[in-house]
């Protein structure tokens, strides 16, 4: 069980939903501060070693993951927009991408209760990458990096 839920929409998006027992602002960081992000951030066996946000808008964003027996990838950005602590907007593109184009990634926190329900919405630039991302264990990614930001948001309030 990941918690995470991922549903296509249209030819070109995947949206994902995942609740967190943390307000907005705490989730809100954790996706954008790199101290915290090196702690929680990608699927099991594989952890960020670099870790570059300038959180504005324009600004940009570098992420470099090694993995088992030494694979590093590398995913970079530029964020479209920035509204602490509710939305987060940027775009993607993987060194070594397997699919054609940029994707735009658009992320909500919202309130649920005591907590937040995570929204998060990738548009492809074609159809044939959103489908490629399809063929891969997203969820499975997700979930393993989402139960450790979820040992995160626990730690202290």
């Amino acid at each position: 069980m990941t918690g995470v839920e991922v549903v296509a929409r249209g030819d070109r998006e995947l949206v994902t939903t995942r609740a967190f027992a943390a307000p907005p602002a705490r989730v809100f960081d954790a996706w954008t501060r790199p101290e915290l992000l090196v702690r929680w951030y990608g699927a099991r066996g594989w952890r960020l070693v670099e870790c570059d946000v300038d959180l504005r808008a324009g600004g940009a964003w570098r992420f470099v993951s090694e993995g088992p027996r030494g694979a590093r990838m590398t995913q970079r950005g530029v964020y479209t927009g920035v509204e602490r602590p509710h939305r987060l907007s940027c775009t993607e593109r993987f060194d070594d991408q397997s699919y054609p184009g940029e994707t735009l990634i658009f992320h909500v926190f919202r309130a649920d209760g005591a907590g937040t329900l995570l929204t998060t919405t990738l548009r492809y630039a074609t159809p044939a990458g959103r489908d490629r991302v399809l063929a891969y264990p997203m969820a499975r990614g997700l979930g393993e990096g989402y139960a450790r930001l979820d040992t995160l948001l626990g730690e202290h309030p």
